[in-house]
């Protein structure tokens, strides 16, 4: 199983991109996501990015798993 966490683009340099996951900076290749810019949320699997995803959506998830884990933390 293979869980998705959407990844902020911060910079970009031709089909390379450095995201942000929650705070920890990562590289993802960008080919499969070409209209991706600074500022899209991305799904990124393996180092890809593989689909772009829409800010309300990134943020109601990212937001889900931020409770989960106050939740975890509080039992």
């Amino acid at each position: 199983m293979c869980l998705a966490i959407p990844a902020k683009i911060i910079s970009k340099t031709g089909d390379t991109a450095m995201v942000d996951v929650s705070g920890v900076q990562r590289e993802a290749n960008l080919m499969l996501c070409p209209d991706a810019r600074v500022g899209d949320y991305i799904i990124m699997h393996a180092g890809f990015a593989i689909h772009l995803l829409d800010k309300k959506d990134a943020e109601e998830t990212l937001q889900m798993l931020s409770d989960i884990k106050d939740l975890a933390n509080n039992n």
